[in-house]
């Protein structure tokens, strides 16, 4: 059984607070708290957690990232900000009760990793909207097919049963350019966090693209 989404982002958010720093040769990074998603602090030995209040100091961070981990992060935010546009005609668009629930599940699994990975970027020193471009692809090497204005444009007009259709080949590509995006920071990335989220994407988007490929191929 897989782990809600909402406790992962809690876990992964942890992570990228205690594993970020910045590039190069800087020293350690200080850590704090941000509003949103809760940024939960272990205990001692024996004791419960607690939840960090915004703008609490974490300390410092000991870890280094590479070009890689921020490579990924920047490239991603805006690629699951895609994800959660087209997510978001659904409930107005979709016929099927499955396309529904595969939208819910984009919304519920994606947006809790943007904020991790804009609480990550912020500690390392990158302010979010310096993300290189903004089809989610950049600094990937250009590999995998965003979806065009003009694709978009054909969704947000599209209804019922060809709307279902629609959204569930653009979200396999979309899925499938992720996939490639996560394997490659598993590949060349080093941060803890950042390799989590990688192993995410790579495990629940692959799921997801099984099941809209069973969608398709059913009958109607």
């Amino acid at each position: 059984m897989r782990v809600p989404s909402q406790v992962i982002a809690v876990i992964m958010l942890v992570a990228a607070l205690a594993g970020c720093a910045g590039e190069g040769e800087k020293g350690p990074v200080p850590l704090v708290a941000e509003g949103g998603a809760p940024v939960i602090v272990p205990g001692g030995p024996g004791e419960a957690g607690r939840t960090a209040g915004p703008g609490e100091s974490l300390g410092a961070s000991e870890a280094r990232v590479t070009a890689a981990d921020v490579r990924f992060a920047e490239g991603m935010i805006p690629h699951h900000r895609q994800a959660l546009e087209m997510a978001g005609l659904v409930p107005s668009r979709a016929s099927s009760p499955a396309v529904r629930g595969i939208g819910e599940r984009i919304v519920a699994a994606q947006r809790p990793e943007i904020a991790a990975m804009t609480s990550w970027l912020r500690a390392a020193g990158r302010p979010p909207g310096g993300q290189a471009g903004g089809d989610g692809h950049s600094g990937q090497g250009g590999h995998g097919d965003v979806v065009t204005l003009e694709q978009m444009n054909r969704l947000r007009t599209a209804r019922g049963k060809a709307f279902d259709t629609l959204f569930l080949n653009l979200m396999i590509t979309h899925h499938e350019a992720a996939v490639t995006m996560a394997g490659l920071q598993l590949r060349e990335g080093t941060d803890r966090a950042m390799l989590a989220t990688a192993k995410d994407v790579v495990s629940g988007q692959g799921i997801e693209i099984t099941r809209m490929r069973r969608l398709l191929a059913s009958p109607s």
